[in-house]
């Protein structure tokens, strides 16, 4: 059945927020999984929690399970997305669930991955659990965004991070970037690089600044993968992006597949070629296809404008610094010229706040 939200206890939510929590754990770990938490409890007392910790581990509910023992009969469970009814690298949940005979079944949302896709709950049903869907789907979506994405969209979540001076430039006229936010915000966004399934970037980029595009924390994380879009396969063999330090794939047009200089193996994929550039959406959709939840672009203003005409910017984390670089500099975004203000592209704030000297703005259109 749906929430009945006036049935909720204070309790319910508790335990809610407790498994989203637990969710947000695995963060940077869980790719192409969701990021899943779950709690046990018998009345108002916990007996039992856990989360998805990665891809081919036990799921958030027999973590939970395994921690609760025999006191998960009659307990009620709230869990962060539906559990799974399928047999993937470990066994169904739901099956898991009946067979250690809970009572209750809270979820926050439903998993519209085909092999799920309310099967979990209609088993669950079956064996005679009480099922209430949608408690905090808000937040168990926000937290999952990439991999809904990818599943109801056929494409992933694409974030666009961009570090720009006070004036709204985030570069030299010649390309040149490096450095115009301070050591705390280039921290911050390793945190955010980490989070994501890959990173992507033109070779314009590459070729002005030679990035590693790594993650650099003392964190587990799973490497995000490498993306370049290079329409004409002008990468130099030994740019720092074709090292082992991460995997990278380079998206070039069809006609240069069969170049005299070939990239290590695994490392090509043709995209069709336009007179404005390579596919995008077709490239989001190949990295889509290969469990790529979150994108995040960092790009020149040739790209990030290109994605964002096109419609494929679902957010912006904008690290503004307190400096200017003057009208010769690059600007945010590359888009054609607007007839009127009305014409503008408009985003929300979704959050705000200092990192060191720079101030960090997650917009959304």
């Amino acid at each position: 059945m749906r929430l009945d939200a006036t049935a909720m206890q204070p309790f319910d939510h508790l335990a809610m927020s407790r498994a989203l929590a637990l969710a947000e754990r695995g963060l940077c770990t869980t790719q192409p999984n969701p990021r899943v938490g779950c709690v046990m409890a018998q009345g108002e007392t916990i007996v039992g929690e856990g989360f998805h910790e990665r891809k081919g581990g036990p799921h958030a509910e027999v973590f939970a399970l395994r921690a609760a023992g025999e006191r998960a009969r009659g307990a009620t469970v709230y869990v962060t997305l539906e559990p799974c009814a399928h047999t993937g690298r470990t066994g169904p949940c739901a099956d898991a669930l009946i067979e250690a005979g809970v009572a209750r079944v809270v979820a926050a949302c439903e998993d519209p991955f085909p092999e799920v896709a309310g099967r979990g709950f209609d088993k669950l049903r079956a064996a005679g659990i009480a099922v209430e869907i949608g408690l905090m789907r808000d937040a168990a979506r926000e937290l999952n965004r990439g991999f809904l994405m990818r599943i109801e969209h056929g494409r992933p979540w694409v974030r666009v991070k961009l570090a720009a001076s006070l004036d709204g430039r985030t570069a030299l006229g010649d390309g040149r970037s490096q450095w115009i936010t301070g050591e705390a915000a280039r921290a911050d966004n390793m945190r955010w690089r980490a989070r994501a399934s890959a990173i992507l970037t033109g070779i314009g980029t590459v070729l002005a600044d030679d990035p590693h595009l790594t993650v650099r924390l003392d964190e587990d994380f799973v490497p995000p993968l490498r993306v370049v879009l290079d329409s004409h396969l002008r990468i130099p063999a030994k740019a720092r992006v074709l090292d082992d330090a991460a995997p990278t794939l380079v998206f070039c047009s069809p006609e240069v597949i069969a170049s005299h200089r070939e990239l290590p193996a695994g490392k090509l994929m043709s995209c069709p070629h336009h007179a404005t550039g390579l596919g995008l959406a077709v490239a989001l959709a190949e990295l889509a296809q290969r469990g790529i939840n979150e994108v995040q672009v960092e790009a020149g203003p040739t790209l990030s404008g290109a994605l964002l005409h096109a419609g494929l910017v679902d957010e912006v984390l904008l690290y503004l610094n307190p400096s200017v670089i003057g009208d010769t500099g690059l600007p945010l975004f590359q888009l054609p010229a607007l007839e009127s203000l009305d014409e503008r592209l408009r985003f929300r704030v979704v959050d705000q706040r200092q990192v060191g000297n720079d101030t960090r703005f997650l917009l959304r259109p």
